[in-house]
């Protein structure tokens, strides 16, 4: 039971004792309790006086107030005084009122204050000890005010605060060091200021800079070359003071006496103010000043007394603002004033007595305005005005003796009003008649009979009002420009009015009409289609309102204060809408309310704040809403409740609401029986009849009532005051719940597609965050009703058009980011509306620059909106240039537009539309498809009848699936599969066919093609070919039936396949010494000449033998033969006279030879034969800085190449050769490439890309091994694979042809001579293979032939590799390859390049290019010159301006701006080199990628020439 003071009257129905019981404990409390101050409202500490229009501090607060809500009135001042005995209060809002001072030790006396909300009032300056004595602050908001003036030391007593806003003020200086005793602010505000960025501001920059995280977007607003840019990034140097001026003594900001505002001129008495940009009139104007010009800013209204405290004023100019409110008492007091100019704004009423008391006034000004009426008293003081100007606006009637007191007026301009001309205009005609005062020629708009005719000339007969005549002009019919302000407005457009009644029903309305009649006492506005109410304040003006229907709408939510000003409605009808929960805020204001309906809702559950302050209604219906549980207390608030209807809802009678039986039991109010529904075994039972006992619960659900009122806050967002953060949340849509008087709105890092359209309902909206999405288009609605807004940010989404008016109407924007999107073209215009645009950010886009984006380049170069990041990406020649600096005559158009660029505004340029759909633009999808029947889809990709199209191929039967849109299953027939029966079934993946016969797939079939001499349907039978008469073979020789057919073995002297051909067996004949060869069968016999004998002639008469001569060494067997003696090798020596150890056996693993010996050959050709059965192993290696590597690794052969100083490279054999045999590895290099060749096999090609090092002659040649202090190098600093020795054999080892002797080498242990095959064969010019088809078999070198490769051959090329290419012999050992076209490398085996004219040309210092004319010519570096760029150039400097980049860490840092400096290059005499000769330090700010930055000094040159070298 409430004990506040004046609250128990409203009750008249109460008992004889109650009153009693209520007088006793008055008594007892009287001295102890303070009553509540009138018409406010007192919970608990908490005193709520907000919007109730109070022009006067409110008495009688109690002093245990700790929370004091006095927003949203008229407050004009307050003194210390009003707080003084308030020493608990905390929390003090005087928010949205009219303040213009903050006198000093205004809050002494509050040691307990925290916070304190002083936003969006008029107050103009702070003064030092504004806050002296409040030092437990925390929470200081003083934005939206018109602060021009901080004193020195205005906030130094606040050296708890955590919150400070500043933003939208009219400030331009702030002492040095005014926030630096604040160490835990973490949050403070300053943008949307007018900053003058000079000497006196320097200490700002680096006290930002030091706390990157506040005062975002604080900019300077002067001078004009630093305009836009936000203050933390202006260096030291740049803010600079004019010579009068020093930095130590800045501008003194008096609160008392006034001064010149920073960005004025003040002389002569006069202050010049125009053009500067400002949003409001500055404050602590001097006070001697005579004149003020203010023309031609932003400014937006004229407070309460704005101009009052300066009595000598005599001129004011403030034409050519945005002035759409003038406060009524804004020019009071100034008796001097002789001109006032105030056209060229938005002014639409002249508030009553705005011009009182202004005696001296001479001119006045008010033409090209939007004024729709004037009050017929508006200029009753103006006795001395001489000239009026009302030309341009929207009058259309004025009321009788509007100009009766204008005794001395000589001019008056009324043109270009729409006047209606009807009998209440007709004085006015008779007055210009007598006064022909009026010279701009006032005419007559309606009715059309005196249309254009000029009023002073028109007969007073012919004004006159008849019902058959329109008075009004078409498409203006709103009741604005009607006589409003003589007289009440007329009734609402398309509603009725009679006898105080306007009804608005059943019109479709969305919204309450504006403009209603002041008389009203009852308003219908049911059956319309209203889904919100707003706080618009349209009641505060219906002081006769008792009575308002709002049933029969769409109603989902009632904005807090929406009914404020209706203090006298007494009924309230809101049945039939969709509210789903209630709170004491929507209906506040309404303090008389006696009936509340809110019958057939949503309602779920009322808590005990949903009906707090309405203390006088008796009647409130909640019947027909989804009410389950009530909390305790609910109703307590309504005093004087006598009727309570609960009626058919679904009550849950558990233990949360057994309270309301015995309430509504104690209660003698009527309820109509409200019954149970649940649980069962009470269904239908009254309430008021269960026994509270029955009311339980299920064990474990005896918590608190969930019934709790609403946050107005979203769970997923965070709200503080009127800043809502909801960034990072995975949104894909706008959470519900967001305050409707939200100024700050961060979306920022979430998943939104579009721009939310719900938020042009949020019209206070100022800050917009909305990066970091995927917001892929906008349209032109996209921010539509945002007037208000100041910043949006839009970066790092996927946005590629914007349409021009995507912009439109926000015409208070100043930041706007489009940073980091795929934006290439932006429309001309898209900024015509953004007026008050200062800093754009549109870098990390794809700009192309070409014609149609000049006129970017131009708007970003008259104001420096945009800072010189945005960079272009095209066309071809603008790459990287700065939209900012680069010259808009660079900005052209050359041929067609990239197809990339026109499809991001005209996406169907790419026919993104399937199955002959229609492709158009949207807005919002960025392209449609009209889809042709039977299609549907974004693409009209699905079928709608997915049999349409015949999808089963091969003749599958389609069959479309039951329940599943556009889903279809193919019946197919034999022999196909596949979801479409497009796949033929192999059927030869599981075939019967024999004996390697080939398999041909048929339809569901196969068929078998046999191989020659097999048969039968399956190739199971093999046909005899050795019966008689079938038998191929002659001259009795032997058929043998083999799987390859039949075979003949022949008998002794035939040859050939069928044995048929006698073979001669003198072409292979050895006869020597010129010898006859006579053939024999299966043999040879040879005719010596004379003095010969032998088998083959081979002994010459009384010489020494051949083999004598040979002299074979390492105990070879000589062999004469045809006149020669051949030395017969052991397997392990090689040689003409086995004089060479050419096969060594690896046991070690730890062994290797080393070949030093070595000469400088110009190229290295390497082969050897190898055989091993293990997988890795180093070969050879020759290097020392760089090296040549031939390793083993996995079996197969690797070449590595390192040159030291470039990139190493390797190549892989494809073949693996550690398979026991033999096997022959070719390494060849020629001209600039490595070729490995393995067993003959086809090359593979390693390009060096430079120059391929020959062996090193200076360092050793290691073979199968190497010594650990070598390889441990190698393997730290190469690419080698693997560190083991070889194990195997290693033999026929040919450097450049040249067989090597293994016996000239250092041979470690555990490497033994020989390998043991190949002794059944001797190899002459060859190497012999142990392992071949049938035993040992010779490979002979280039220019050789035969078993033995003993005969000399006749073409070199046989065995050529020259894959694509064709062989030329040299000499019969060597060839070359001559390449086909497209073809390049030593064997023709890698792809060529087409025909390049650089290849003929050599530039020594510079790159060959090619010209328009396909010629080739030299592009020289800097500091050469010549046709081949081999001569150097005099030594000079080249400009460079570019940003300059360090690496600290893993972060690359850049300066912020660019740097210029010279590089230095050319030619010196001797002794001298060309490098810098001057040199300057300067200190920049670097910005990393890591989010840090910091400042330090380069050292840059900036003078070249011939100095000593270093």
């Amino acid at each position: 039971m409430s004990v506040g003071g004046g609250r128990f009257g409203a009750g008249t129905g109460r008992r004889a004792g109650l009153w009693m019981w209520v007088v006793m404990l008055s008594a007892l409390l009287v001295g102890n309790v303070s009553a509540c101050p009138a018409l406010c409202t007192c919970s608990g500490t908490t005193v709520d006086c907000h919007g109730l229009g109070l022009k006067t501090m409110p008495r009688n607060i109690p002093r245990t107030t700790e929370r004091l809500e006095l927003n949203g009135n008229n407050l004009t001042r307050i003194t210390k005084s009003d707080f003084a005995g308030l020493k608990y209060i905390r929390v003090l809002r005087l928010n949205r009122n009219q303040l213009q001072q903050l006198p000093e030790l205004l809050f002494q006396k509050n040691p307990a204050l925290s916070r304190l909300d002083l936003s969006e009032n008029f107050i103009q300056s702070i003064p030092r000890k504004a806050f002296r004595g409040a030092t437990d602050i925390k929470n200081l908001q003083l934005d939206k005010n018109h602060i021009s003036c901080i004193e020195d030391g205005g906030f130094r007593a606040l050296r708890g605060l955590e919150v400070l806003t500043l933003n939208n003020n009219n400030i331009s200086s702030i002492p040095v060091s005014s926030f630096n005793h604040m160490p835990k602010l973490r949050t403070f505000r300053l943008h949307s200021n007018n900053l003058n960025c000079d000497c006196h501001l320097a200490w700002l920059a680096q006290w930002l800079r030091q706390r990157p995280t506040i005062g975002l977007f604080t900019q300077c607003t002067a001078p004009s070359e630093l305009r836009g840019l936000n203050v933390a990034e202006v260096q030291k140097h740049e803010f600079s003071c004019s010579g009068h001026q020093e930095p130590g003594s800045p501008q003194p900001c008096s609160v008392g006496v006034g001064s010149c505002p920073a960005m004025c001129t003040c002389s002569n008495n006069i202050v010049d103010c125009r053009g500067k940009g400002l949003t409001a009139i500055p404050a602590n104007l001097p006070d001697t000043m005579a004149e003020i010009r203010l023309e031609q800013n932003g400014i937006k209204s004229v407070p309460p007394g704005a101009f009052s405290p300066y009595k000598k004023l005599r001129r004011i100019d403030l034409s050519n603002n945005h002035i759409s409110e003038i406060a009524p008492d804004a020019f009071q007091g100034l008796r001097s004033l002789n001109s006032l100019v105030l056209y060229g704004n938005k002014i639409t009423d002249l508030p009553k007595g705005v011009f009182d008391g202004l005696y001296a006034l001479q001119l006045l000004l008010l033409n090209a305005n939007k004024i729709h009426c004037v009050r017929a008293n508006a200029f009753q003081d103006l006795q001395n005005l001489s000239l009026l100007s009302l030309y341009d606006n929207k009058i259309q009637t004025l009321a009788k003796g509007t100009f009766a007191s204008l005794r001395a007026i000589q001019t008056l301009h009324l043109a270009q009003n729409p006047f209606i001309c009807d009998c209440n205009l007709k004085w006015l005609a008779d007055y210009l008649r007598s006064n022909p005062i009026e010279t701009s020629g006032a005419r007559c708009a309606s009715p059309r009979r005196l249309a254009n005719k000029r009023i002073g000339q028109i007969k007073s007969k012919k004004f006159r009002c008849s019902a058959k005549e329109q008075y009004f002009i078409p498409g203006t019919e709103d009741t604005r420009l009607n006589n409003a302000c003589n007289s009440d407005p007329v009734c609402p457009p398309k509603c009725r009015c009679e006898s105080n009644v306007v009804d608005c029903s059943n019109l479709k309305l969305t919204k309450i009409p504006e403009h209603i009649p002041t008389s009203t006492s009852e308003l219908r506005l049911n059956n319309n289609d209203i889904t919100a109410l707003e706080a618009t304040g349209v009641f505060k003006s219906l002081s006769q309102l008792k009575k308002i229907n709002l049933s029969n709408n769409k109603i989902t939510e009632i904005e807090d204060g929406s009914f404020e000003g209706a203090s006298a409605v007494n009924e309230l009808h809101l049945t039939a809408n969709q509210i789903d929960s209630v709170r004491s805020g929507m209906f506040r204001g309404l303090e008389g309310l006696r009936m509340l309906m809110l019958r057939n809702n949503k309602i779920s559950c009322v808590h005990n704040d949903s009906f707090t302050g309405l203390h006088n209604v008796r009647l409130l219906s909640l019947y027909d809403n989804q009410l389950t549980t009530i909390t305790p207390g609910a109703f307590d608030t309504l005093q004087t409740l006598s009727t309570l209807n609960l009626l058919a809802n679904s009550f849950n009678c558990d233990c949360r609401l057994g309270w309301l039986g015995d309430w509504l039991r104690s209660r003698k109010i009527v309820t109509g029986n409200p019954r149970c529904q649940r649980p069962a075994f009470l269904k239908e039972i009254p309430l008021q009849d269960v026994a509270l006992p029955d009311f339980r619960c299920e064990e474990g659900q005896e918590e608190p009532s969930s019934c709790v009122p609403r946050p107005q806050c979203p769970s997923e967002c965070t709200c503080l005051e009127t800043v809502v953060r909801c960034s990072n949340k995975h949104l894909h849509t706008l959470p519900k719940g967001i305050p409707r008087n939200v100024t700050e709105l961060y979306l920022d890092g979430n998943q939104f597609n579009v721009v939310p359209k719900e938020l042009s309902t949020y019209k206070y909206l100022q800050l917009v965050d909305l990066s970091n999405n995927k917001i892929n288009s906008l349209t032109n609605s996209s921010f539509a009703n945002m007037s208000q807004l100041t910043t949006l940010i839009l970066s790092y989404n996927s946005l590629r058009c914007i349409p021009k008016m995507a912009f439109s109407g926000l015409h208070s924007l100043r930041l706007l980011s489009l940073h980091g999107n795929e934006i290439s073209e932006l429309p001309d215009g898209i900024f015509n509306d953004v007026a008050s645009l200062s800093h754009l950010a549109i870098g990390a886009n794809p700009l192309h620059c070409d014609c149609h984006l000049r006129w970017l380049s131009d708007w970003v170069k008259t104001s420096y909106k945009e800072p010189g990041i945005a960079r272009c990406a095209g066309p071809q020649g603008m790459e990287g240039k700065l939209l900012l600096t680069t010259p808009a005559k660079k900005f052209e158009c050359t041929g067609d537009v990239d197809t990339t660029v026109v499809a991001k505004c005209n996406p169907c340029v790419s026919s993104p539309c399937l199955n002959h759909g229609i492709c158009h633009s949207d807005m919002v999808e960025i392209y449609r498809c009209s889809c042709p029947p039977g299609f549907k889809g974004k693409n009209c990709e699905t079928a709608l009848d997915a049999c349409l199209s015949s999808p089963c191929a091969n003749r599958g039967t389609c069959q479309v699936n039951d329940g599943e849109e556009g889903q279809y299953s193919c019946t197919c027939p034999l022999g196909f599969e596949g979801p479409t029966c497009q796949t033929n079934i192999d059927e030869c993946e599981d075939n019967d066919c024999e004996n390697g016969a080939t398999c041909l797939d048929g339809v569901n079939n196969y068929t078998c093609f046999c191989p020659p001499y097999y048969t039968g349907e399956m190739c199971e039978e093999m046909e005899d070919v050795c019966a008689p008469g079938r038998s191929p073979c002659k001259h009795q020789s032997t058929c043998l039936i083999t799987s390859n057919g039949p075979k003949c073995v022949c008998s002794p002297g035939y040859v050939g396949d069928d044995c048929s051909v006698d073979y001669n067996d003198c072409e292979e004949h050895r006869c020597q010494n010129g010898a006859q060869c006579v053939d024999e069968l299966n043999g040879y016999a040879c005719v010596c000449p004379e003095g010969y004998s032998g088998q083959l002639c081979e002994f010459l008469p009384y010489a020494l033998s051949l083999c004598e001569l040979a002299d074979c060494q390492n105990n070879a067997p000589c062999l004469e033969r045809g006149g020669r003696a051949l030395c017969q090798c052991p397997p392990e020596f090689g040689g003409p006279r086995c004089e060479k150890l050419v096969s060594v056996n690896f046991i070690d693993r730890d062994s290797y030879l080393l070949l030093s010996d070595l000469k400088n050959w110009p190229q290295a050709n390497i082969t050897l034969q190898v055989s091993t059965a293990e997988d890795n192993g180093i070969l050879l290696y020759n290097g020392d800085n760089d090296h040549i590597a031939v390793e083993l690794y996995q079996g197969h052969v690797k070449v590595s190449y390192d040159p030291g100083s470039q990139p190493g490279h390797a190549i892989y054999s494809t073949e693996t050769i550690n398979d026991g045999q033999f096997h022959t590895v070719e390494l060849v290099t020629f001209d600039q490439m490595v070729n490995l060749s393995i067993d003959g096999g086809l090359p593979t090609t390693m390009d060096s890309f430079g120059a391929v090092r020959p062996l090193n002659g200076e360092a050793p040649l290691y073979v199968g091994g190497m010594p650990v202090a070598v390889h441990s190098g190698a393997f730290r600093l190469w690419q080698l694979q693997n560190g083991s020795s070889f194990h195997g054999c290693i033999q026929n080892l040919y450097i450049n042809n040249e067989l090597q002797d293994f016996t000239k080498t250092q041979m470690k242990p555990g490497v033994v001579p020989g390998c043991e095959p190949c002794k059944k064969i001797y190899c002459v010019h060859g190497i012999c293979q142990p392992d071949g088809f049938q035993g040992p078999v010779c490979h002979c070198q280039p220019g050789w032939t035969g078993p033995q490769c003993d005969q000399t051959a006749t073409n070199p090329c046989q065995g050529t590799k020259c894959v694509h290419g064709k062989c030329i012999p040299l000499d019969p050992q060597s060839y070359r390859c001559e390449c086909e076209e497209g073809y390049r490398g030593a064997l023709c085996n890698q792809q060529g390049e087409l025909f390049n004219p650089c290849r003929r040309l050599s530039c020594k210092h510079g790159r060959c290019q090619i010209s328009d004319t396909g010629e080739a010519y030299c592009h020289c570096e800097s500091g050469y010159t010549g046709g081949l760029c081999d001569a150097e150039s005099e030594c000079r400097g080249e400009p460079v301006r570019d940003f300059y980049q360090v690496q600290r860490g893993y972060a690359i840092c850049q300066t912020t701006r660019m740097v210029s400096w010279v590089e230095c290059s050319g030619a010196c005499d001797a002794g001298a080199c060309c490098a810098s000769q001057r040199m300057k330090r300067r200190k920049y700010t670097f910005e990393c990628s890591d989010g840090t930055s910091f400042s330090e000094e380069v050292e840059k040159t900036i003078k070249c020439g011939c100095v000593g070298c270093m």
